[in-house]
C-alpha cells in the first residue's frame, strides 16, 4: 500500500495592511497582511488545519506582527 502524506505551514495573502512603523528596520512602509496556518494533507487534499493566524508582514525586512 502506497500511502501520500504532507505536514507544513501554509501562507495565504489577503491584501495590503496598514501604514507602519517597523519595530525592527525603523521604516515607514505599507504591510501586507497574511493569514498562516499548519496543515496536513493525505493525497495532496488538504485533511486537518491548526494554529490559524493572521499577519501583518513589512516589505522592507519581512518582520511579522499578530494582528
Amino acid at each position: 500500500m502506497f500511502l501520500l502524506f504532507g505536514f507544513g505551514t501554509k501562507q495565504q495573502h489577503l491584501g495590503p495592511g496598514q501604514l507602519r512603523t517597523c519595530p525592527r528596520c525603523s521604516n515607514t512602509t505599507a504591510w501586507a497582511r497574511i493569514r498562516q496556518f499548519r496543515q496536513f494533507s493525505v493525497f495532496f487534499v488538504p485533511v486537518l488545519r491548526w494554529r490559524r493566524e493572521q499577519l501583518e508582514v513589512c516589505g522592507v525586512c519581512g518582520t511579522a506582527v499578530a494582528v
